[in-house]
């Protein structure tokens, strides 16, 4: 197991030199599907998921579970310039909700045969108000990535990532507005249901940052801890912990994907060992799927969070490796090919 980056230089280093999957079982993987009673292609994109999950999995039929769904809360300190519909007790309050299981990602995990771990980031403290001084401090960015890295379990098979924080479509708006270009109203959306006045507010506030910040924001990682918040930041040491441990990635939404972005620009190929769960109804989360040029799985108007668009499409992912390992041969059903 990687030791835990104990500064932002050791979090970049890790970054700088990521493993590859293993191509072998990848081209393994493509052998078997040319063999399988089908036509070529015709399951379309199960057979480049199959091939996908060899390639992280390093097994020629891949075996999905363990599955970890992995959820992460954190407290924004610009809420107070309203840029959500919702107060930032709700933060806390959905935190004992995750516990008692009466949420979405509660019943969707259980469906999907996935363990959920919620990990609350000191939600009692949140972050500095990112308008006027960083989001978080060095040390406070370090233990947040810290704790996204020591919620993945080495021997998983596959983790989702995913978040609740009351403002943090905003702190995603203003990382995606600091990783790829733009001003507040290329990134901002109505999050938990903002009005008008509400949207405007978040893109003076996603604005406000940038203008404050400025050329810092040039380094991704720097541009996390800035303006992101501690779920972010821990969303990206999850997804670094998993790559770190060849293990396929789920992303949720707009806020997931913007927290993973910055590995996408520390790394070429970054974000190479993660699929995008879906695409949710948050504005600009297709923009940026574009970006990373992610193809996202389903599309089905989501909007939650929780993990939960990544969640369902565990689904889609054992159907893809049922078909792979289950599927016969045309010589073992003497079916003849064309």
């Amino acid at each position: 197991m990687t030791p835990l980056p104990e500064s932002i230089d050791a979090i970049r280093s890790l970054s700088a030199s990521l493993p590859g999957g293993d191509e072998e079982a990848a081209q393994a993987a493509t052998e078997r599907q040319g063999m399988l009673t089908k036509p070529p292609g015709s399951l379309g994109r199960l057979e480049e998921l199959a091939i996908f999950m060899a390639r992280w999995r390093a097994q020629a039929v891949p075996v999905l579970d363990p599955v970890s769904v992995l959820v992460f809360a954190g407290s924004h300190g610009m809420t107070a310039r309203g840029v959500s519909a919702f107060p930032a007790e709700v933060t806390a309050q959905m935190v004992a909700n995750f516990a008692a299981g009466g949420a979405a990602i509660n019943q969707l995990a259980k469906q999907a045969g996935a363990s959920l771990k919620v990990t609350p980031l000191e939600i009692d403290r949140p972050t500095a108000d990112f308008t006027k001084a960083p989001a978080m401090s060095d040390n406070e960015f370090v233990a947040a990535v810290r704790a996204g890295m020591e919620a993945v379990p080495t021997d998983a098979g596959l983790i989702c990532v995913g978040e609740m924080g009351i403002g943090n479509t905003t702190a995603a708006a203003a990382l995606a507005a600091a990783l790829f270009g733009g001003t507040g109203n290329d990134w901002v959306g109505r999050g938990t249901g903002v009005d008008d006045a509400g949207l405007a507010r978040k893109a003076e506030t996603v604005d406000a940052a940038i203008a404050l910040h400025g050329k810092a924001l040039a380094d991704p990682l720097e541009a996390l801890r800035r303006v992101g918040g501690r779920e972010l930041a821990a969303i990206f040491g999850a997804t670094l912990a998993a790559r770190l441990n060849r293990i396929p990635v789920l992303l949720d939404g707009f806020v997931a994907t913007a927290a993973a972005a910055p590995l996408a620009r520390l790394s070429q190929d970054g974000l190479a060992h993660a699929l995008a769960g879906h695409v949710s109804a948050e504005a600009q989360h297709k923009k940026l799927l574009a970006h990373l040029e992610l193809a996202p799985l389903l599309d089905l108007g989501m909007r939650l969070g929780e993990a939960s668009g990544a969640c369902l499409a565990i689904h889609v992912l054992r159907g893809a490796l049922a078909c792979h390992a289950g599927m016969a041969t045309f010589a073992e059903a003497g079916v003849s090919q064309g």
